[in-house]
């Protein structure tokens, strides 16, 4: 095990992929200078840098993945991914199946995401649920080192093509790191960030990060939280969402993506449909507003979840009094 920042665990997945396999190749906007480590270990050949065009990156991507290579292609901010929907959504996601699965489309997307770094509504959206209702993409988003490391190198070696998500504000956080070549994170396996009784909270990317810090502070009041941390939005772990729910009979999603057909609509949904008899309250949700992203850092605060708008949900979910503090849909 070694400790490194999230930014340092991908860039370590790529190059233990890079190494095991010849076919994978990354381009983007100034990948070249981002990753010249990988420049100067496997050459201009497998490491390019791209003109300022995401539409030309991602089309020239899947013409890759379609001959035979494994190529990831670096974005930049995810709000860029609407200048590259054509490729990603019309072509990636839907050419294997058009074939009747003859091709493999194996490409990685990656675009950093999330509010926290100051840098404004143009390159700041969470923007994950749009291509999960996307058929054919696979989208991930971890929050933490040995997660973003290990989804990278899932996301490399499947025939399909994955959306990888990295929040902005995670990306120099560090945590302990395998250093097997051959550590794979599952896609569409979520993981039990800390196990409880009384309420589940369900969260993905840094919003994972304000549920623990809100399931501590709970604890202090004898509310015992699970934390589930989704890490891959498709495929859906729901699965292990709905054991931890039958278990605690409440629900409260949180994520900041706004609300309106986002990923915890759709994870109520589906516990409301497979789950209702074993839930003791009506689930909930916190998210952010529907407006874009502040650029100022007080206002991206007030506008992101926060601990105690998480506090504030299972308190209401306990029936426990409360100050209503929180951007709560029910």
């Amino acid at each position: 095990m070694s400790e490194m920042t999230l930014n340092a665990a991908v860039g370590q997945a790529l190059r233990e992929e890079m190494q095991r396999d010849s076919t994978v190749m990354m381009f983007g906007e100034g990948v070249a200078l981002s990753r010249a480590d990988l420049l100067t270990e496997f050459g201009a050949d497998r490491i390019r840098n791209t003109p300022l065009s995401e539409a030309i990156i991602a089309g020239t991507a899947v013409g890759a993945a379609a001959s035979g290579l494994r190529p990831v292609i670096d974005m930049l901010y995810a709000p860029f991914l609407t200048y590259a929907m054509d490729a990603i959504v019309n072509s990636a996601g839907k050419l294997r199946y058009i074939s009747g699965g003859q091709f493999a489309f194996p490409l990685v997307v990656l675009a950093q995401t999330g509010a926290g770094w100051g840098v404004g509504a143009q390159h700041t959206h969470n923007i994950e649920a749009w291509f999960a209702h996307s058929p054919g993409l696979k989208v991930v988003m971890p929050s933490n080192a040995a997660d973003a490391k290990g989804l990278m190198k899932a996301a490399i070696r499947d025939n399909n093509p994955v959306i990888m998500l990295l929040d902005m504000s995670l990306g120099y956080n560090p945590g302990e790191v395998s250093d097997d070549p051959d550590y794979v994170v599952p896609l569409g396996r979520a993981h039990v960030a800390r196990a409880g009784r009384h309420v589940t909270l369900v969260s993905y990317a840094k919003t994972t990060l304000t549920c623990l810090q809100a399931a501590e502070a709970l604890g202090q009041e004898d509310i015992d939280v699970e934390v589930i941390d989704l890490r891959s939005i498709k495929p859906l772990d729901i699965g292990t969402v709905l054991q931890s729910v039958r278990k605690t009979g409440h629900l409260v999603v949180v994520h900041e993506a706004g609300p309106l057909c986002g990923v915890g609509a759709e994870v109520l949904a589906q516990v409301n449909e497979q789950a209702f008899s074993q839930l003791k309250s009506a689930p909930a949700r916190i998210t952010s507003p529907d407006v874009p992203t502040p650029s100022s850092y007080a206002l991206e605060q007030a506008f992101l979840p926060q601990v105690a708008h998480v506090v504030a949900a299972v308190q209401k979910q306990l029936g426990r009094q409360t100050v209503a503090t929180a951007s709560v849909a029910m």
